[in-house]
């Protein structure tokens, strides 16, 4: 039987857990082949444990189950010229690419390191400039190929509203993670028109906490524990504390599948009623 993404090709990055490992395990399954990208390195703004290569290998296995391909390449998103090289060691591989899921974040706002002014630095770095060349470097590659495509943007709740209620929560790292968050908006929406002549779909994806390790973890537990008035970023309107990678994934299957064709520009929240409570 066929699958709706039999024959395409998806460059995902920050593959190696998380949302991005659903991404690419539920393309796959739709018939898709893998480009995966992640730094499988610790960022010393940074609390909690990062993604390793072991994760980034369970990715690969997760994915070769389905019997889809799957190029996974080490590298930082901050990084132009490595992202363009695996883009184009995916590409010799796997012949093209068709959508692009820039993924790939950090969030510098815990423990000490989250009032240093390098989180902000960083945040911005990853999850604004990275998005920027992610795209970027995947482009020509969308273009020459000619069929169009699309590209779904990580964005978050925190690129709708602020995830901090009180002055006693604030630090740099947090001030990074949001302004980076609503600066991809801005990239969205001008990708969505200069692209859209080659048929190219660019969208925002907006959750709100979801639970992988990103947020499960020990440094989120203590920074909670320590300041219960911010737990309000975790308090949705629907009677859920967390939303599953897996709801995230569904989202961009629908914005790249046949059901989200004529769907372009958009911030599509999927944050169980987060940014209308």
């Amino acid at each position: 039987m066929a699958m709706q993404f039999d024959g395409k090709v998806a460059f995902i990055t920050g593959a190696a857990r998380g949302q991005g490992r659903s991404h690419a395990v539920r393309f796959a399954e739709e018939g898709a082949d893998i480009i995966a990208f992640d730094l499988c390195e610790q960022i010393d703004s940074v609390a909690y444990p990062t993604a390793t290569p072991e994760d980034l290998d369970e990715t690969v296995n997760l994915v070769e189950k389905t019997g889809r391909r799957i190029v996974a390449e080490r590298g930082d998103v901050r990084d132009f010229d490595r992202l363009k090289a695996a883009v184009a060691t995916g590409v010799a591989e796997l012949g093209r690419v068709d959508f692009v899921l820039a993924n790939a974040g950090i969030l510098p706002a815990f423990g000490d390191q989250g009032y240093e002014m390098k989180s902000f630095a960083d945040a911005v770095d990853v999850l604004l400039n990275g998005v920027y060349y992610t795209v970027e470097a995947a482009v020509p590659a969308l273009v020459e190929q000619g069929e169009g495509g699309a590209i779904v943007i990580t964005s978050s709740s925190a690129g709708l509203n602020s995830l901090c209620p009180t002055f006693s929560v604030r630090n740099h790292g947090f001030a990074g993670y949001h302004a980076a968050k609503h600066g991809v908006v801005g990239l969205m929406r001008y990708f969505a028109t200069t692209l859209a002549e080659k048929n190219i779909r660019v969208n925002a994806v907006h959750p709100c906490g979801v639970a992988t390790p990103m947020l499960e973890n020990e440094s989120v537990a203590q920074r909670m524990a320590e300041f219960p008035e911010g737990a309000s970023a975790l308090e949705n309107l629907l009677p859920v504390p967390m939303i599953e990678a897996s709801d995230v994934t569904e989202a961009m299957v629908y914005l790249c599948g046949q059901s989200g064709r004529y769907v372009t520009g958009i911030s599509l929240p999927v944050d169980a009623g987060y940014t209308v409570k």
